[in-house]
C-alpha cells in the first residue's frame, strides 16, 4: 500500500510518497507545471511506477473554511485527474502546510533560493504525513 500526495501550486506540483507500510512520507522530485494534460500524465506515470494504491491531494482551504480561487483550481484539476487515474483520490485540508514547510526550512538555515526549490516537496510530505497519522490515530 503506497500513497502518493500532491501539493498543487501554480508553478510546481510537490510530490511525496509513503513507505510500503503507510507509516512515513518521503519527498519525490517536484514537478514543474506544464500543460494540465501533461501534468496529469506525469502523475499517472509516477503512480504506476511506484505501485500507488491511493492519491491524496492537498486542498487549499481558506482559514475561515471557505474555498477560494486556488481551491477551485485544485477541484478542476482533480476532475481531470479522475478521468485519467482509476485510483481512489482523497482531498486533504492543507491549511498551514506551506507555512510549516517554510518554518522547517528556515530552521535549517537554507538560503531563500534553496528554500524555494524544496518547499513544494516538503509541503507534500507534510500533507501526506498528516494524512497517514490520521489513519493510524483516528
Amino acid at each position: 500500500m503506497r500513497i502518493l500526495a500532491l501539493d498543487l501550486g501554480e508553478k510546481n506540483i510537490g510530490l511525496a510518497i509513503s513507505d510500503k507500510l503507510g507509516w512515513t512520507a518521503q519527498g519525490l522530485p517536484t514537478l514543474r507545471r506544464q500543460a494540465q494534460d501533461k501534468d496529469i500524465c506525469a502523475i499517472a506515470d509516477i503512480a504506476k511506477e511506484n505501485c500507488v494504491t491511493e492519491i491524496v491531494v492537498g486542498m487549499p482551504i481558506n482559514m475561515n473554511g471557505t474555498l477560494g480561487k486556488s481551491a477551485q483550481a485544485v477541484a478542476a484539476f482533480l476532475e481531470d485527474l479522475k478521468k485519467k487515474v482509476t485510483l481512489p483520490i482523497k482531498v486533504w485540508d492543507e491549511r498551514l502546510t506551506s507555512l510549516q514547510a517554510e518554518k522547517v526550512l528556515l530552521e535549517q538555515d537554507l538560503s531563500r533560493k534553496k528554500r524555494k526549490h524544496k518547499i513544494d516537496r516538503l509541503a507534500a510530505q507534510l500533507i501526506l504525513q498528516n494524512y497517514l497519522d490520521s489513519k493510524t490515530n483516528p
